[in-house]
């Protein structure tokens, strides 16, 4: 990975880009914060990961829970907190004509 310095990067030119307002404290508080984040992914990427496969396990097969019957909640209960109700189903406006 090349070295990146958070100077290379302007806080002011970022923050124009997200339509952003930023005080002269606030530039220079988020560019203390760039800097350290660029510093933490400097740090990760000095790790060795030679030996970690990208894949994770070769046996790339799903892994899948038993399906498994449980009690279904009671419709006064999933109905319980619904701002409109009729026939044990929600209301909701109608979006389609």
């Amino acid at each position: 990975m090349p070295e990146t310095s958070s100077q290379s990067i302007d806080v002011t030119y970022v923050a124009d880009l997200a339509r952003l307002r930023l005080s002269p404290e606030e530039i220079a508080t988020f560019q203390k914060q760039l800097s350290d984040v660029l510093g933490y992914v400097g740090q990760l990427a000095e790790v060795d990961v030679s030996h970690v496969s990208l894949l994770g396990e070769a046996d790339l097969k799903n892994q899948l829970r038993a399906d498994q019957l449980t009690p279904c909640l009671p419709v006064a209960e999933a109905l319980a907190n619904a701002p409109a109700q009729e026939n044990n189903l929600f209301v909701v406006p109608r979006i389609v004509e």
